[in-house]
């Protein structure tokens, strides 16, 4: 299979970037201690620290969950196709890095609609000749679904794991989150799995919905907590693997789980289901 490859230049993807609107998936990177961000980006982390100090280990955690359940997928549940949603700017322990440790043939189909994520993705995926990134927005599951690299890499007539880490939270409910959720569990056969994570105020009820939301009032999309409830409502119809969906960091801990300082919490719920 040939290399991830693309029509634009990676210098006129760049061009395409407003580096005056925050982006999520910049203020993720920036939380993250990573380069690949702009003032705007930058200024809505701040805002988001001072609300809560403990952010960028909350974001670390979540990471780690990230890599943990990745791990269980390519391992434990033998999983050897990935198609992560929303996937961000790629840092260390990607999704295809962990997956093709446990199996060198581990297919990865990343997505995501920032262009700063296509060229880095582009330059990191050079020669791995089973993993592909394409730009698209989750909002439009037939547009993933049916892009020919997506399609190149993933058969969708065997199991897939498919992964929306951190990134449900960034669709509002005018925008009909459970829908477009069911619409790539609806394309997956059985033996597939769901790895998603969700910001929730639920641990912590001192703080009100829009103090949580106003750091991303200007950015490319708001940011919307929901209940266990409500992230449990994404996993309806599928089996829930142990330990159903917990605290992030409570999902199968390892020796390297991130601290949380003051006994803090990550504010996310992470878990995996199975499709029957």
């Amino acid at each position: 299979m040939p290399d991830v490859t693309g029509p634009e230049p990676p210098e006129q993807v760049l061009k395409r970037i407003n580096t005056k609107v925050p982006h999520p998936a910049r203020i993720y990177d920036y939380l993250l201690g990573g380069k690949d961000n702009y003032a705007a980006d930058r200024e809505a982390a701040e805002q988001l620290l001072k609300l809560s100090p403990g952010t960028r280990e909350g974001v670390r955690a979540h990471r780690a969950f990230l890599r943990r359940a990745v791990r269980h997928l390519a391992t434990e549940a033998g999983m050897t196709q990935f198609l992560d949603l929303g996937t961000g700017i790629p840092t260390q322990g990607n999704t295809h890095e962990i997956a093709q440790q446990a199996n060198p043939e581990a297919r990865v189909a990343y997505v995501d609609n920032d262009p700063i994520v296509l060229v880095h993705g582009r330059a990191l995926l050079t020669g791995t000749g089973v993993t592909t990134v394409i730009e698209a927005d989750l909002r439009e599951p037939d547009t993933i679904l049916s892009h020919p690299e997506v399609q190149a890499v993933i058969d969708f007539d065997r199991p897939v794991a498919v992964i929306l880490a951190g990134v449900m939270h960034f669709i509002t409910d005018q925008e009909n989150p459970y829908d477009l959720v069911e619409r790539f569990k609806a394309a997956v056969p059985s033996g597939s799995r769901l790895l998603l994570s969700h910001i929730t105020l639920d641990f912590a009820p001192q703080v009100r919905s829009e103090e949580l939301s106003k750091p991303y009032d200007k950015s490319t999309a708001p940011m919307v907590s929901r209940s266990h409830a409500e992230v449990a409502k994404f996993f309806e119809g599928w089996q829930l693997v142990d330990p159903g969906i917990v605290e992030v960091v409570q999902w199968r801990p390892d020796e390297r789980q991130e601290h949380i300082p003051g006994g803090g919490h990550a504010w996310a719920y992470g878990g995996i289901a199975v499709k029957p």
